[in-house]
């Protein structure tokens, strides 16, 4: 009881800001000879939906559009006697921008029609981003299945599965935020189901690296979701149907429909395949995937000032683990899996309700009470062995997450000012047993708070200085705090149009609540480990970067390094599949990245390019978690001096795709991926492979569909079509090692339709 009251103590105070999906808009209308225009008639319209809106500019020709959704948007200009102004934007989320528009005098009936909307700048942010639409979630192969992300990694440099999990920048800790509102999760290690379903995502923002100080900790990466509101349809409903090899199917129905005031959004999904987790041999064993879910998304103005928005999602999953069959294969001797029949199953749950308040058009306030739910249950055959010894394992990891999200955001003069603080009651119940052990099951209450104040000055047009403060406070098996400053700039050459980007700054990300005792600690002592409290990630990073426009298309480019302290992985115990988080002594993550994207509505179509050039590298031993038994003995786990590749490094990383539109409404796509290969966990025989990274690998996916008229798409999609088969990794995790995915082909079937 004491324990279940604290919880709830640690609840009602708590309270969170992270990144929101909200832009500003501030700018000046001016005629030719510089004067205010007063009266112009603004409209900023969605460019993938029926969102519009607008504002008058006031007798200095200043108006201010508040509470933007990040995505692309066309803004108009109109006011008697001079011609009308159409002009592309793109809003990022935290964004603030500043502009001036000039309307030349209407000498005769004039208008612009924007055919393209080219990608653009952020000449006030030193983060870097990538943005996807949901029509490139549509139109890239394979994009839109549940399980699938290749929405991040074909359009993300330094983005990439391996061992089922993704990995972004050489590291773990990723966020997904739900309508900027922060989904916590600290069960990286078991983790393998989806966050959300890609048709459900209107835009992604992908943000990695170079965070101010509102953006969070998770130092590798972001994912910042707009999802599907409403505005898009107008009592509009979708059917989606997939059908395919490996008895794979992907299907959705989705209803939506607004009015001024409201907009509304559900959708109800299911998938099943043959072939799900990346198999342990060239060929799918004992490796089925089958889910469900339900998605919703409210939006309510219920005035000018006031906005409330609910978003809410519950998915379950369950996925075989793959295995090896054959006893004598090469791999079965570095790692039995031959005799394991297991099983993942996973259920996930979010709610987040968002009130939105205007208070001026410079300044806002949003507040975000959130919920969570995530259990990940590892499923064992009784009778599971490994190299002839019994290894049925069991494992079953429930997280309850509460808090509440809340920042303020103002312009003074030149700072575009944002302060806030961040929170979250967690309540775990872990149940970890293996053969002939019994379970211990604790039971740990933790909870994080932070608070944060960040500052964009703009002394000039095209210079802004970036500096603010983090504060996290950590309580659960240990207590930390940490106080971190982040400072960079965003430099615009004039004419050019040039973005040039610094940063430099701390992070702390809190620690997996993870703990074991009992008989299972007794099994890891026996099996030569050992149990300490995890400790927080701390990292340092310093980016550099340049943003080049041209004719729409644009170039994006940067180098960083991270310097981590307690650096987040996993590991087995024994041969079991039982995964406990654990904390390397250091890292070092070392990256050259390219971004380059043509206009987003391209009269051809869209060509993408990401690349990555990284070297990522652990030093020292084990420091938290499963480490060398015993654990006070400061020998037990030396490793070699100096740094050593981590499991999941890959040196270059290329993604090149293309999304066409040809005559006839017909649409083809297609995306080439290179991978120079992992590091080689395993060198010596029995292993074929002797070098210090396992073989590249190339595989090419392509799509091509038809719209009939506008009830009907149809789509043949085929992934890895050349059946590119090639070891990624030989870490032990869900099922040993990981092959890429054999060659599918499916085709797909889109109904539009009036309810």
């Amino acid at each position: 009881m004491r324990k279940l009251l604290s919880f709830f103590v640690i609840l009602l105070a708590t309270s969170i800001a992270h990144a929101s999906t909200f832009g500003q808009v501030h700018a000046i209308v001016h005629d030719p000879q510089h004067r205010p225009i007063a009266g112009a008639k603004i409209t900023l319209r969605a460019a993938h939906s029926f969102l519009t809106l607008t504002a008058i500019s006031n007798q200095d020709g200043a108006f201010d559009i508040a509470s933007i959704p990040l995505g692309d948007y066309t803004l108009t200009i109109a006011a008697p006697t001079f011609a009308s102004l159409q002009q592309t934007l793109t809003i990022a989320s935290d964004s603030s921008i500043t502009q001036h528009f000039q309307l030349a005098l209407a000498t005769v009936t004039q208008s612009a029609t924007v055919e393209t909307i080219p990608n653009s700048t952020d000449p006030d942010s030193a983060t870097t981003s990538t943005q996807i639409s949901r029509l490139d979630i549509a139109r890239t192969p394979g994009a839109d299945r549940t399980n699938s992300l290749a929405m991040i990694t074909d359009f993300v440099p330094g983005a990439y599965m391996t061992h089922d999990m993704l990995h972004m920048r050489g590291g773990h800790e990723l966020s997904w935020l739900i309508d900027g509102v922060l989904i916590p999760n600290t069960n990286i290690a078991s983790n393998i189901g989806p966050q959300i379903d890609p048709k459900d995502i209107d835009t992604l923002e992908v943000d990695r690296g170079s965070y101010d100080a509102s953006l969070g900790d998770r130092t590798y990466g972001m994912f910042n979701v707009v999802p599907r509101t409403g505005f898009e349809r107008n009592r509009d409903g979708e059917f989606v149907l997939t059908a395919g090899n490996f008895y794979q199917t992907n299907d959705q129905l989705s209803l939506g429909d607004h009015t001024e005031k409201f907009a509304w959004y559900t959708s109800f999904n299911g998938n099943r395949s043959s072939d799900g987790l990346q198999p342990a041999i060239p060929q799918p064993i004992n490796d089925a995937e089958n889910g469900l879910g339900g998605f919703a998304s409210f939006v309510y103005n219920h005035d000018p000032a006031n906005q409330f928005r609910l978003v809410t999602q519950l998915r379950t999953d369950y996925y075989q683990i793959p295995k090896d069959p054959d006893p004598n294969d090469w791999e079965n001797q570095l790692y039995d899996s031959s005799g394991l029949s297991d099983a993942e199953r996973e259920t996930d749950s979010y709610a987040t309700l968002t009130w939105l308040h205007t208070f001026s058009p410079k300044t806002l306030t949003q507040v975000s009470p959130f919920y969570h739910f995530n259990q990940a249950n590892y499923i064992s055959n009784p009778n599971d062995t490994a190299n002839g010894q019994p290894a049925a394992t069991t494992a079953d990891e429930t997280g309850n997450y509460a808090g509440l999200q809340a920042t303020f955001s103002t312009l003074i003069a030149n700072n575009a000012i944002t302060a806030g603080i961040y929170g979250y009651a967690q309540h775990e119940s872990d149940l970890f047993g293996a053969s002939g052990i019994t379970p211990n099951n604790p039971t740990i209450t933790a909870g994080v708070q932070e608070s944060f104040l960040s500052d964009n000055y703009k002394p000039t047009p095209w210079l802004t200085l970036i500096a603010g403060l983090r504060q996290s406070h950590f309580s659960g098996a240990i207590t930390e705090d940490a106080l971190y400053p982040r400072i960079g700039l965003a430099l615009t050459l004039p004419k050019l149009n040039w973005v040039f980007r610094a940063f430099y700054g701390h992070f702390y990300q809190p620690p997996p609540v993870t703990s074991i005792s009992g008989s299972l600690l007794d099994y890891a002592n026996n099996n030569g480990l050992s149990y300490v409290p995890l400790k927080g990630e701390r990292n340092e990073e310093h980016q550099f970067g340049l943003q080049i426009p041209f004719h729409g298309w644009l170039l994006d480019a940067d180098t960083f390094e991270t310097r981590a302290r307690n650096f987040l992985d996993h590991q087995n115990i024994g041969e079991s599949s039982v995964f406990i988080p654990i904390t390397v002594q250091g890292a070092l993550i070392q990256a050259w990245e390219l971004t380059l994207r043509s206009p987003h509505l391209w009269r051809f179509g869209q060509a993408h390019l990401s690349y990555s050039n990284q070297l990522a590298q652990q030093i020292g031993p084990v420091t938290g978690g499963a480490i060398c038994d015993p654990a006070t003995d400061p020998n037990a786990c030396a490793v070699d001096p100096g740094y050593s590749a981590l499991d999941h490094d890959q040196r270059n990383t290329l993604n090149v795709g293309f999304n066409g539109n040809l005559p006839y409404a017909i649409f083809a796509s297609f995306n080439v991926y290179y991978g120079s290969g992992f590091s080689n966990g395993y060198q010596d025989p029995p292993s074929p492979y002797a070098a210090a990274y396992l073989p590249s690998h190339t595989t090419a996916d392509i799509s091509l569909g038809k719209d009939f008229g506008r009830r009907y798409t149809v789509s043949l999609n085929a992934l890895n079509i050349g059946n590119t088969r090639v070891l990624l990794d030989n870490s032990l995790t869900f099922g040993g090692f990981h092959y890429n995915d054999p060659r599918q082909f499916y085709a797909e079937l889109r109904y539009h339709f009036k309810f």
